[in-house]
């Protein structure tokens, strides 16, 4: 598992985004990556179009269970 640089979050968090000590502590580790920029390489949320062209490429089959 690899450790976190806590002492770089921190900066990140208190120098570079202004918060306080208590601000910092209180977030979870995916609101300060949201805060910090994380989600600009996160894939794109699929759109309607490519639901689509999925559903019409794997097509439920009549009485078969969903999952």
């Amino acid at each position: 598992m690899a450790r976190l640089d806590w002492a770089g979050l921190m900066r990140a968090g208190l120098r570079g985004l202004g918060l306080r000590p208590a601000e910092f502590w209180a977030l979870t580790p995916v609101e300060l990556a949201l805060m910090l920029g994380a989600e600009a390489g996160a894939p794109a949320p699929m759109m309607r179009a490519r639901l689509e062209e999925l559903a019409a490429r794997y097509p439920d089959k009549p009485g078969e269970p969903q999952r």
